[in-house]
């Protein structure tokens, strides 16, 4: 396996595996230069490809949430919602290379300072992310975040899965979500507090689904589903799991988080990506892992609240098989 990062917005740009005879699959939606990240049409119709999102994935309703009684009013670009972080959320920042390396595996680990106020949030906010590449096929992230002010915090990475080389589409794929409840959305997509059971319905996951046999009675999965957690001591679980029977690969999701949100790339814009790869609605998933959208504001949710001297820490591990 080779990964690509750039330290702008800590972008997975290339996760490419060997393929057959001496050609190479490269897994991950992006471009070929980090420059190419800032072009006008991509920016016009943006599906923050590959990047780090923070301070806050997905929807905060109403750009605005209470702590400790006080209301904080963050910067809305999803209607009257905050999706992402923001106006200029933690994908478009140049994140700071704090150190690099070979042992016990390659890894990098990046550094973004959040200043208190950067699109509404309280509070200085350190937050770093070091990934790592292992002989097991396996690249992880690690986030870990520490702020001086009770702030709200929820960091994901926004990779754009296709097991084909960017070819094609994801709708002859399987899909596996190791959840048994799906977090209820209002017409905004925004998480409303419910807490709803897939079992025989369209979001029912358990065992591996054609994402396009659904896809005739869905529109599109844009969904968070909260994963049964087994025992793992590392607090790692299995979240989902993809294959592709065309390329023979199998992506495994584990994470730390409570939550994976998938999502059917129903909107990435017909634009042209790596080798001229033309890439357009359902070119690829996400199965991004985080803290229960939007559980700023709905008390029953785990809590997104990092205080003074506590450590925010999550990891996600993605395998390949195959």
């Amino acid at each position: 396996m080779i990964v690509k990062i750039t330290n702008y917005g800590a972008i997975i740009m290339s996760v490419s595996v060997p393929g057959p005879g001496n050609t190479r699959n490269d897994i991950v939606l992006g471009f070929d230069k980090a420059a190419d990240y800032l072009k006008e049409d991509y920016l016009k119709n943006y599906p923050y490809f590959g990047c780090a999102i923070g301070r806050n994935g997905n929807r905060i309703k109403n750009a605005a949430f209470d702590i400790d009684g006080k209301k904080y009013a963050v910067t809305a670009n999803f209607g009257p919602h905050q999706l992402h972080g923001g106006k200029e959320g933690f994908d478009k920042k140049v994140w700071e290379l704090i150190t690099s390396g070979e042992q016990p595996s390659p890894f990098v680990e990046l550094q973004y300072f959040s200043p208190d106020g950067e699109e509404g949030f309280p509070g200085n906010l350190t937050v770093r992310i070091r990934f790592e590449l292992t002989d097991d096929n396996e690249l992880s992230y690690t986030y870990t975040a520490e702020t001086d002010q009770a702030t709200a915090v929820n960091l994901t990475h926004h990779g754009y899965f296709n097991l084909n080389n960017g070819q094609g589409d994801i709708r002859d794929y399987e899909l596996k979500i190791y959840g048994s409840t799906v977090l209820g959305q209002d017409e905004d997509l925004c998480t409303n507090g419910e807490l709803r059971l897939v079992k025989d319905s369209l979001y029912d996951f358990h065992s591996f689904t054609n994402i396009g046999e659904r896809l005739l009675q869905l529109p599109e999965y844009d969904q968070s589903f909260v994963v049964d957690k087994n025992n793992d001591p590392a607090g790692l679980a299995l979240m989902a799991e993809v294959r592709s029977a065309a390329s023979g690969l199998l992506l495994q999701v584990y994470a730390t988080d409570p939550v994976v949100h998938f999502y059917t790339g129903k909107w990435i814009p017909e634009i042209t990506g790596k080798d001229n790869t033309k890439y357009g609605a359902f070119s690829a998933l996400c199965l991004e892992t985080q803290i229960h959208p939007n559980a700023i504001n709905i008390p029953h949710f785990p809590s997104m609240v990092l205080r003074p001297g506590e450590e925010y820490k999550s990891k996600t591990v993605y395998k390949l098989i195959g």
